[in-house]
């Protein structure tokens, strides 16, 4: 059971951050502290997905005419780029809508003076309030 629990201790990091991730978008009322929350959220689904595209004795998909080490090329075993290549993209979207968060924390913070979830929503109440008594 040890040897299990060693062997996969990646998977354990994974689930971790995306509790931690999780309960920093739902418990904190902090338009800044939520988009860094989803981030590791993100951080955490990257990591799960590189962890599973990982072949133990694995080389890279170069395949070589007279084989590796003195083995023919048909008992060589080769590790898929393709989850790889996908969170690459994937990191770089994350990057993006990240700052675009950000961005849109700004303009929030310019028109409510707040970042705070809370005092939004009491702002918003509160210009709906005047604009339906006019």
């Amino acid at each position: 059971m040890t040897d299990f629990l060693l062997s996969h201790w990646n998977y354990f990091i994974v689930v971790l951050l995306m509790m931690i991730g999780l309960f920093i978008v739902i418990s904190s009322m902090n338009l800044v502290k939520k988009l860094i929350g989803l981030s590791l959220f993100q951080t955490s689904v990257f990591l799960f997905y590189i962890s599973l595209g990982k072949i133990n004795d694995g080389t890279a998909p170069i395949i070589m005419k007279s084989g590796h080490d003195g083995h023919s090329s048909h008992d060589i075993l080769y590790s898929n780029p393709l989850p790889h290549v996908l969170i690459l993209t994937a990191i770089v979207v994350g990057v993006a809508t990240t700052a675009l968060g950000l961005a849109l924390v700004l303009r929030i913070k310019a028109s409510f003076n707040s970042i705070e979830e809370d005092d939004i929503l009491q702002a918003k109440r509160e210009l709906r309030k005047r604009s339906k008594s006019s």
